[in-house]
């Protein structure tokens, strides 16, 4: 909204200092400033209210240690990561642009869908909440309106140069905006891939929309999944979305900023680099909430923040057309997932091989591992913190590393 209005004076009035809200650098600043201040600040009076309404986390007794303290402690404050996203996303960036209203279409979706998880758990007394099926027909709903949109909206393209001018720096660039199913894949040559040879020829290549949509239903489900299942243990999950919410926030501005894709070689996205001010936002909103929420944690995200932070995280990731970096950029949620996965397959299959179940680790998700074995868990969000800032750096090492 700020970018219109500042436009408008600048174009009209001529006002001083209008013209600096063109840039995208300092609508970042602007954009994680503010959603520190929402945060921090106002994040005790949304605590305050959860109080109040007496919305407290209701705990099941795994043998932690530690655990039991923390029953009643508020939950649902995955809120105060909504409104210090939104609002700053709302005010700083471009709201014509198509990634920014699925990013925020995105947020809002996502986080409804948790929220309505934590209402049943807390207000209808039922620990299970929203049933499995819900939750995936909720994701798939997000996953068919971000597929579709990637591929039919005609603003989201990829720009496409001549070749022979690439190296010829007085003469202009002649380039053109396809529309692509192009996307990028770490640690070959070309670095791209497109989704229509999926299709192993057995179709046209006008059926390469259902593959997408699929693979978005996919990864958004995943990703989403992932961060639900590392909202453990205090930090862990806010924490980690931050590293990956940087990293996505250098991978949308090098690919949205002809000088540094040409450079790095990289496919150019037209308008991509918008998603920097959402990236701010997302960073500045979960940094707001790790205020309250690093150890000891004053507040809970709930299914409200972690099924959001996962399913947006997916979604800018399928944005910048990097979504095959995800296995690295978000190794932790993977991890998560995997342990799980892990855990319960042996365990069905040694109980029916058996008769009885066995576990390969002592409790999943991963971190709960770790928990059994005797380490803090504070020493363990500080490590698992460690290994996503490595991943991050691999994440971006790939951009020359082929």
């Amino acid at each position: 909204m700020l970018y219109y209005l500042f436009q408008f004076l600048d174009e009209r009035y001529n006002f001083p200092g209008a013209g600096v809200f063109q840039f995208i650098s300092f609508r970042a600043l602007g954009a994680v400033a503010t959603s520190l201040i929402i945060g921090a600040v106002f994040g005790r009076r949304i605590i305050d209210k959860l109080r109040q309404l007496q919305i407290g986390e209701s705990i099941r007794d795994l043998g932690l240690e530690g655990q039991m303290q923390k029953r009643g402690t508020p939950t649902m404050g995955g809120f105060i990561i909504l409104a210090a996203l939104l609002i700053p996303a709302l005010l700083f960036a471009k709201l014509s642009n198509v990634y920014v209203v699925l990013a925020l279409v995105s947020t809002v979706w996502t986080g409804m869908i948790g929220f309505l998880d934590d209402y049943i758990k807390v207000f209808k007394k039922n620990k299970e909440g929203l049933q499995g099926k819900f939750k995936v027909v909720g994701q798939i709903g997000l996953g068919m309106i971000v597929g579709l949109t990637l591929y039919f909206n005609d603003y989201v393209k990829i720009r496409v140069y001549a070749p022979r001018l690439l190296s010829t720096s007085n003469v202009p660039d002649v380039y053109t905006d396809i529309k692509s199913t192009l996307t990028t894949v770490p640690f070959v040559k070309n670095n791209e891939f497109d989704y229509s040879s999926l299709l192993f020829g057995l179709l046209p290549d006008s059926y390469t929309w259902i593959v997408y949509v699929l693979v978005c239903i996919f990864i958004i489900t995943a990703v989403s999944n992932g961060a639900n299942i590392t909202d453990g243990i205090d930090g862990l999950a806010a924490g980690t979305s931050i590293i990956i919410a940087l990293t996505i926030a250098v991978l949308a501005y090098l690919s949205g900023n002809k000088v540094f894709s040409q450079y790095l070689n990289i496919m150019y996205i037209p308008n991509a680099g918008e998603l920097v001010i959402f990236c701010a936002a997302f960073v500045g909103a979960c940094v707001g909430f790790l205020w309250y929420n690093s150890y000891p944690a004053q507040v809970f995200m709930g299914d409200t923040g972690s099924l959001m932070l996962g399913g947006v995280i997916a979604v800018l990731a399928l944005a910048i057309r990097k979504e095959l970096l995800i296995p690295s950029m978000c190794g932790i949620f993977l991890a998560e997932n995997i342990s799980v996965i892990i855990q319960v397959s042996y365990f069905k299959y040694t109980k029916q091989k058996y008769g009885e179940g066995r576990r390969i680790f002592l409790m999943a998700p991963l971190h709960h591992h770790f928990q059994k074995k005797g380490y803090h868990e504070a020493k363990i969000v500080t490590r698992f913190w460690i290994v996503g800032i490595i991943l991050a750096v691999l994440t971006l090492a790939t951009l020359k590393l082929r």
